[in-house]
């Protein structure tokens, strides 16, 4: 590639003076590669590269079509498909599209040649248009669009959840049954998704070295902070790192407690991992999540909540409680406020105690009073 050349240019995956057995077919291919080549310069990871030429792979069988014939109604269809038969949630399917128009943004960009290249090879009136559109794609109207049933544990929830959980303790050493470690484990690993504020995978992917000092609050030893190594993504871009506080004293005595003296009985203490399995590998988010549905339908709680309940309940918890609300914010890796106002689900005792607050200030004690 000469200098000022752009990576993914079509002349540059395209050899001129070669009769194609399948021409169509070749230029498809062409393009794919010049896409990746294009992202690739661009620092894009690996698998975002592959994940988003499968889905275009896909669309092309989706259309039975090739992106210089593609048009707007083409994604209109697809994405009734999408929510229709396969009842996929809009943030996947604007996820999807995103991806499309990626494709066609790059199809279209003048500089790279493939307009121009596509009219030389199937006539003039042959070339890929822009087929994503304000009209015919998902709008991104919130940061936060999962299940609007999702909230978070009331207080007395929460502390039924992790007495249960520490009870299968309990059951597993009078009954004799081999799953101790593993009961102790999941017990220590809920209390950590709530003491922390993490995600499934954020506490699967944890290792024993996250855990750190703080100086500000040397009461809680070697966990006074936990590096989250692998936080949330945004589309193309590697895993967000952040540091998070520790606040919780019963929470840091749980994890101490495991360190010491259950993590050392698994059959891998050579392995990295904060949690691990009893065949010595590292736990998966898919195995939190049973053993959270498990337990949760021991104790009859409703379906709406989710391992993800005790990230909720971190940040409404931590509110009521007078935490800033820029400190939780950082906490829990939120790029906005908006975000973390859609987490926080206070009780309607500490709206009544803000509201009486508010009246005071506003009217002074004889006004605040019902």
């Amino acid at each position: 590639m000469e200098r000022g050349e752009l990576a993914g240019s079509a002349h540059l995956e395209v050899v001129g003076g070669v009769a194609q057995l399948h021409p169509e077919d070749a230029m498809f291919e062409a393009m794919l590669r010049g896409w990746r080549a294009q992202q690739v310069a661009r620092g894009l990871r690996a698998e975002t590269i592959e994940a988003r030429e499968r889905l275009v792979r896909r669309f092309a069988q989706e259309t039975n079509d090739y992106p210089w014939r593609w048009g707007p109604r083409h994604v209109e269809e697809w994405t009734l498909t999408l929510t229709g038969e396969k009842h996929l949630a809009p943030s996947t399917i604007r996820g999807y599209q995103v991806d499309l128009r990626l494709f066609g943004d790059y199809l279209t960009d003048a500089r790279y040649g493939w307009a121009r290249l596509c009219q030389d090879s199937f006539g003039e009136d042959v070339y890929p248009v822009a087929i994503c559109h304000e009209w015919n794609t998902i709008a991104h109207l919130a940061d936060y669009e999962g299940n609007p049933e999702a909230r978070p544990f009331t207080r007395e929830e929460l502390q039924a959840f992790l007495d249960y959980a520490d009870a299968q303790v309990e059951r597993a050493l009078s009954s004799g049954h081999k799953g101790v470690l593993a009961a102790y484990r999941d017990a220590t690993l809920f209390k950590v998704l709530y003491g922390w504020g993490l995600r499934r995978t954020e506490a699967a992917r944890l290792d024993l070295v996250d855990f750190g000092r703080n100086a500000e609050a040397p009461q809680f030893g070697e966990f006074g902070t936990l590096h989250v190594r692998y936080g949330k993504a945004k589309r193309g871009s590697p895993p967000r790192r952040r540091n998070v506080l520790s606040v919780m004293d019963w929470a840091v005595e749980a994890v101490a407690d495991y360190v010491d003296n259950i993590r050392p009985r698994f059959s891998s203490e050579e392995h990295p991992a904060l949690f691990l399995t009893e065949r010595g590998g590292r736990i998966k988010p898919a195995e939190i999540n049973a053993r959270f549905v498990a337990y949760r339908a021991a104790l009859g709680l409703p379906a709406a909540l989710t391992p993800h309940s005790l990230r909720h309940s971190y940040v409404s918890h931590l509110t009521e409680q007078g935490v800033d609300r820029r400190f939780i914010q950082v906490q829990v890796g939120h790029e906005s406020d908006a975000s973390t106002a859609i987490y926080t689900h206070v009780s309607g005792e500490f709206m009544n105690a803000a509201l009486r607050r508010a009246l005071v200030r506003a009217f002074g004690e004889e006004g605040a009073a019902p």
